[in-house]
């Protein structure tokens, strides 16, 4: 069995593997970070989120978790957990219905955006700096009733550890699915240990199955003085109006793939020599877009990077070497971040939004003047 040991300036994090499809250091570094409920953070590298990752890796993990599911009679939902995983959760549902292009499959993402009128199931991912967590049932009748009729739910996320998020969602979610039969966790890596899957089916009260590329077990042992320190603030004004937000995303449902505009893919780089080094951005929970633009620029043969903003908070150190302060484009009243990225070491910056540009001013400052927004997806106003 592999093990390591990292210390970080919050305690120390020891890590043994007890199965790994990748290399550990290939999906994943490690960081800290000043909360008292968890010290520590995993720094995915094949996430697009909090360290630059190239899309064709990315999309080996989609691939590689879908392949590895084995589903039975639909309809099968696809919940991805906000905000660092809805990239992820998309790709391996767009990875599903390359297997099964006529499946019943349905993929939504939680979020921290409260709209007034729609109807939502919430749930509370504990450990987080901002724990409460809102799952929206779909706008369309077809995707509402796959949402209510599901037999296989599938929750993914991009690490596992406790379980307690993954399983509190469940637990919602079945209170509004009376013939759901089978629930499956889906991650990058299971850190879970003991806490396996016949755990988590003795918990819900169905039959599990739990999936990922890698398993270990850690042990944290905290510096003196964590406990101590108040976590920074990563909760604000999250209500928003359905204008402001795109109703056409993985929030409301959807049933398809992702429906990428092949002109815009190369009128965004037309001035640009394909050696030129290029990051396509994501802004919050909007990270999915960015791969797919990313992964079609790759295709192309550009050198691609893809990553996305995020409201997580970090200490520089260990994985985290660079961070970059902006104020959000969702108008919380909070600061979005941007990790390990040097604006200057990219020809051109594509920024992937859903909010009004405006919303960008303080993003697109701090990026530079090779930085161009692309609106991924319209807000409700737009549509």
């Amino acid at each position: 069995m592999d093990s390591l040991c990292v210390e970080l300036a919050t305690g120390r994090l020891e890590v043994q593997i007890k199965r790994a499809a990748f290399p550990l250091e290939h999906l994943c570094g490690f960081a800290a970070r000043a909360n008292p409920k968890r010290g520590f953070l995993f720094v995915s590298k094949v996430l697009g989120k909090h360290w630059p990752a190239r899309p064709a890796a990315m999309e080996q993990i989609h691939r590689y978790l879908a392949q590895a599911l084995k589903l039975d009679q639909g309809p099968w939902l696809l919940v991805a957990l906000a905000e660092t995983a809805t990239g992820l959760g998309q790709g391996v549902f767009e990875a599903l219905l390359e297997q099964h292009p006529e499946a019943p499959a349905l993929f939504l993402h939680s979020t921290r955006y409260r709209l007034p009128g729609c109807r939502s199931l919430a749930f509370q991912e504990a450990h987080c700096h901002a724990p409460d967590q809102i799952l929206y049932e779909p706008l369309d009748p077809e995707h509402q009733r796959r949402f209510t009729e599901a037999r296989e739910l599938i929750l993914i996320d991009d690490e596992i550890s406790t379980g307690a998020t993954l399983c509190n969602l469940a637990a919602a979610y079945r209170a509004r699915a009376p013939h759901l039969q089978r629930v499956h966790f889906v991650t990058i890596t299971d850190f879970s240990g003991q806490a396996s899957a016949a755990a988590f089916s003795k918990r819900l009260g169905l039959p599990l199955t739990l999936i990922s590329a890698l398993e270990a077990e850690i042990a944290f042992s905290p510096a003196p003085g964590l406990a101590d320190l108040p976590p920074p603030n990563a909760v604000g004004d999250n209500r928003r109006r359905l204008d402001q937000l795109a109703t056409t995303g993985g929030r409301f449902g959807i049933s398809q793939g992702f429906p990428l505009r092949e002109t815009d893919v190369a009128a965004l780089v037309a001035d640009l020599p394909r050696e030129a080094p290029l990051l396509v951005l994501g802004t919050g929970e909007l990270m999915h877009p960015a791969f797919r633009l990313g992964r079609a620029l790759e295709r192309a043969g550009h050198d691609v990077h893809v990553q996305s903003t995020t409201r997580s908070p970090i200490l520089l150190g260990a994985d985290i070497r660079q961070r970059l302060i902006f104020k959000d484009n969702y108008g919380e009243g909070i600061p979005n971040y941007l990790y390990n990225v040097d604006p200057n070491a990219y020809a051109r910056i594509i920024l992937c939004h859903e909010t009004p540009i405006d919303s960008l001013n303080t993003a697109r400052a701090g990026l530079g003047t090779h930085c161009l927004p692309y609106q991924a997806l319209p807000n409700g106003d737009a549509a």
